[in-house]
C-alpha cells in the first residue's frame, strides 16, 4: 500500500529540478494564503459583516416601531433617521406588495441581509436588491397599505477594509513568488549547465573553457568535472601521442627491413618477408591516419543524408542499394564519420555482393544500417571484432588486406560520438551492422 502511495505520488511530482524547488517555494506561500483568508472571512468579513448588518436591521425595526407610534411626529422620525442613520426613507402607497427576488446566493452581503431580515420579518413583508444602485441597498418593507423604502449605502453591511486587506496579502505574495521564480531560475542554470557540458564531452565534442558558476556544490561539481574532464583529455592526448609517436618511429626500421630484404637470394623468403613488412606498413599507417583525423578534426553541423549519398556514388555500384531519410543533419566530424561509414562499406562490399544501407531519424536519435548478403560472422566472434588487430581464422577476416582495425575504428569514432555499434544477422541473411548515433 505504501509503496503504491509513494510511486503515485513520484508520479504526480514534477521530474525538473526547477519545478520541484518551485512547489518548495509556493505551496507554503499557497497554503499560507488559503489559511490567513479563511481565517480572515471567517472572523473579519462574515462575522463583521453579520454584526453590521444586525445592526442596520434593527435601525430599520426600531424607525417602524417610532413611525407607528402615535405620539411622535411621522416627519421628524423620518428626518432624524435620514440625519443621523444615514438613511434615505420614502414611504410608499401600494397595496400589492409584490416584488420577484433575485436569489443571489454567491453574494456574501445578500446572504446575510436575507438572513437577519427573517428574523425580524416574515418572508412576505420584505424585499431587497443590492443590484439596482452602485452604492446604494434598495430595501423595502411593507408596511400597512403600502411599504417604505430605505436607499441604504453598502457600506453600512460590509468593510470596505476587506477588499484592501485582501489586495494586500495576495500581490505581496503574487511579487514574492515571482521574485522567486527568478533566484530559482538562477540557482538551476548552472546545473543545466553542467549537464550540456557532460552530454557534449560525452558525446565526444569539444568543449571551450567551462566556467563553474552559482551555488558553492554547484561550483564545486562544476569545478571537479572541469578537472576529470581536462585529465580524461590529457590522457587521450598523451596515449594517441605516444602511440602516434611509436607508430612514427617504427616506419624507419621498416624502411631499413624492406631495404635488407632486397639483398636476400631466396626469393621465397624475400616474398614472405616483404608481404608481412607491407602487412605491418599499412597496419601503422592506418593507425596514423585515423590518430590525425580525430584530435585535428573540429565538430560541425553536416548534411548526414548528403555524405552518405555522396560515398555511395563514389563507389559506383549497382549492387549498393540506399534508403535515406532526407536532410537528417548530425553536429560530429565530418571526416571521421566518412571514415567509419567508408570501412563498414569497404567489408560489406569485399564479402558479398549485395550491399543494402538505410538512415531514419527517430525523435532525437539517428539510426544507420548497413546490410549484406554475405557470409557474416559467428554471432560468439561479434564482441572480438571490435577488438583491434583481432582477426578471426574464418569467414570474412580471412583475408591479407585486413590488418584488423577498420572494425575497431569505425566503434571508436561512433563512440567518441556519444553513440553505440552492433553486429547483427542482416535480412539479407548476411551481416547488418546498426548504428545510433543522438542528435
Amino acid at each position: 500500500m505504501f509503496y503504491g502511495l509513494n510511486k503515485l505520488i513520484k508520479n504526480l511530482l514534477p521530474k525538473r529540478l526547477f519545478y520541484r524547488a518551485l512547489l518548495i517555494v509556493a505551496v507554503p506561500v499557497i497554503v499560507l494564503q488559503l489559511v490567513i483568508t479563511i481565517v480572515f472571512f471567517d472572523s473579519l468579513w462574515i462575522k463583521t459583516n453579520k454584526g453590521m448588518t444586525r445592526a442596520l436591521v434593527n435601525e430599520v425595526k426600531t424607525f417602524i416601531e417610532a413611525y407607528n407610534n402615535d405620539e411622535y411626529d411621522k416627519n421628524e422620525i423620518t428626518n432624524l433617521f435620514s440625519i443621523y442613520q444615514d438613511l434615505i426613507i420614502e414611504y410608499v402607497e401600494d397595496e400589492n406588495f409584490n416584488f420577484n427576488f433575485d436569489e443571489r446566493w454567491f453574494s456574501p452581503i445578500d446572504r446575510t441581509l436575507r438572513r437577519e431580515l427573517k428574523s425580524r420579518f416574515k418572508s412576505e413583508e420584505f424585499w431587497f436588491n443590492t443590484k439596482n444602485y452602485k452604492e446604494l441597498i434598495d430595501l423595502r418593507v411593507k408596511y400597512k397599505s403600502g411599504y417604505f423604502k430605505f436607499l441604504v449605502p453598502k457600506d453600512r453591511v460590509s468593510s470596505s477594509s476587506a477588499r484592501l486587506f485582501g489586495l494586500w496579502i495576495t500581490v505581496p505574495a503574487l511579487i514574492m513568488v515571482f521574485i522567486s521564480l527568478i533566484f530559482l531560475k538562477n540557482q538551476t542554470r548552472p546545473i543545466t549547465t553542467l549537464a550540456r557540458a557532460a552530454e557534449r564531452f560525452g558525446k565526444g565534442e569539444e568543449i571551450e573553457e567551462f566556467k563553474p558558476s552559482g551555488a558553492a556544490e554547484i561550483r564545486q561539481a562544476g569545478l571537479e568535472f572541469d578537472k576529470m574532464r581536462k585529465r580524461i583529455n590529457r590522457h587521450l592526448n598523451q596515449r594517441s601521442e605516444m602511440l602516434s609517436g611509436i607508430s612514427h618511429d617504427l616506419r624507419t626500421p621498416l624502411t631499413r627491413m624492406k631495404l635488407q630484404t632486397a639483398f636476400i637470394k631466396d626469393k621465397n623468403i624475400s616474398h614472405k618477408l616483404t608481404e608481412d613488412i607491407n602487412e605491418m606498413e599499412k597496419m601503422l599507417n592506418e593507425y596514423l591516419q585515423f590518430t590525425n583525423l580525430s584530435y585535428k578534426e573540429k565538430d560541425e553541423l553536416f548534411n548526414l543524408s548528403q555524405l552518405i549519398d555522396e560515398i555511395i556514388e563514389k563507389y559506383d555500384n549497382k549492387n549498393i542499394s540506399k534508403n535515406l531519410s532526407p536532410r537528417v543533419y548530425l553536429n560530429g566530424r565530418k571526416n571521421l564519420i566518412k571514415r567509419c561509414i567508408n570501412n563498414l562499406i569497404d567489408n560489406s562490399i569485399k564479402y558479398a555482393n549485395k550491399v543494402n544501407i538505410e538512415l531514419s531519424k527517430k525523435n532525437t536519435n539517428l539510426f544507420i544500417k548497413i546490410e549484406d548478403d554475405g557470409p557474416g560472422i559467428p554471432e560468439e566472434e561479434y564482441d572480438n571484432v571490435f577488438k583491434p588487430f583481432y582477426k578471426i581464422d574464418k569467414s570474412r577476416a580471412d583475408s591479407k588486406s585486413s590488418v584488423g582495425l577498420g572494425l575497431s575504428i569505425a566503434s571508436d569514432i561512433i563512440r567518441s560520438h556519444g553513440g553505440n555499434i552492433k553486429l547483427e544477422k542482416s535480412s539479407l541473411n548476411g551481416l547488418g551492422v546498426k548504428i545510433f548515433l543522438p542528435v
